[in-house]
């Protein structure tokens, strides 16, 4: 247990991909990302991939490595970023992980609930209803089959509502029943550095990046993506609102507007998310970097001496 993975977490926009840097050339190590979006080729600037310029200063793993074409699960992700650790573990005593992605980074530092391998055309069907009937009608077959995961999950997140139904439906057994089992003990220890900032300062650097993201050509991205609209990777912020706009159906001010009002709920949600972990260390989004990690250096000289 010698070896340390230092997981960085926080809101959309407040400096992860910097202070990941940071981290990975002073302890002369890997990045894993575990921005459940950043894995895809095909969606770059709306997704706020790290530059060519952030790529080239630290090695940088999961990152644009699959296509919006390839399904590519949480458990997916697990397996492999795992099997990334046991090598990286083997040249370096600490590695980092960074991302915004509750759910992924979870998969990571506790592991999954063990969930069962369920037929792939029940994913197709409910996809198909969430475009012909919209999510409404999944979440009240949702309220339905499985009341205890109703109550718990984010029902206006539709890839949530399709995976509870789809396990609920493949397997016969509520989704929720899954939940919470014993899970793989991991053989790192984890220190979790949480960025934060005052409200207004998050939201203020999400409605300027979001401006960059236009200024930068996420319109035409957007727009080249929008055959692929119904796929799971593209019910995102970001893109999902620009397809309205390129439907009639939004004005671009009105749909530039709700990508800055949706990031601002995305980051709500990651700050409540990430808040339940009650062994984050958090930082200020400005701190200083040598008092910084002088600090992370007594965190983890704790962690190895228990």
């Amino acid at each position: 247990m010698n070896n340390i993975l230092i997981s960085v977490v926080g809101p959309t926009a407040i400096g992860k991909t910097k202070l990941g840097i940071l981290l990975a050339n002073y302890f002369k190590t890997e990045i894993i990302s575990a921005d459940s979006r950043q894995f895809f080729k095909e969606m770059n600037i709306g997704t706020a991939v790290p530059d060519k310029e952030e790529l080239a200063q630290a090695k940088h793993n999961f990152i644009q490595h699959k296509s919006v074409l390839e399904t590519y699960t949480v458990g997916d992700f697990e397996r492999e970023a795992l099997q990334k650790l046991s090598h990286l573990f083997e040249k370096h005593k600490v590695v980092i992980m960074v991302g915004g992605s509750g759910l992924y980074v979870n998969a990571i530092t506790e592991g999954l609930n063990n969930f069962p391998t369920v037929d792939p055309n029940i994913r197709k069907q409910l996809n198909a209803e969430l475009e012909n009937s919209g999510i409404a009608a999944l979440q009240t077959k949702l309220k339905e089959l499985d009341p205890t995961y109703y109550g718990k999950v984010d029902i206006n997140n539709p890839q949530r509502v399709i995976r509870a139904l789809e396990v609920t439906i493949g397997s016969g057994t509520p989704y929720s029943s899954f939940v919470n089992q014993p899970k793989e003990k991991r053989n790192f220890n984890v220190l979790t550095i949480g960025l934060k900032a005052e409200r207004a300062m998050i939201y203020d650097r999400i409605n300027k990046r979001v401006d960059l993201m236009i200024d930068n050509g996420l319109l035409e991205e957007a727009k080249n993506m929008l055959s692929f609209k119904n796929l799971n990777a593209l019910q995102t912020v970001g893109y999902k609102e620009l397809f309205k706009y390129f439907e009639g159906d939004w004005t671009l001010d009105f749909a530039v507007s709700e990508i800055k009002k949706n990031t601002r709920r995305f980051a709500k949600r990651q700050l409540t998310w990430f808040l339940r972990n009650k062994n984050t260390i958090w930082v200020n989004y400005d701190y200083e970097p040598k008092k910084l990690l002088n600090e992370i250096d007594d965190e983890i000289k704790k962690l190895k001496h228990g």
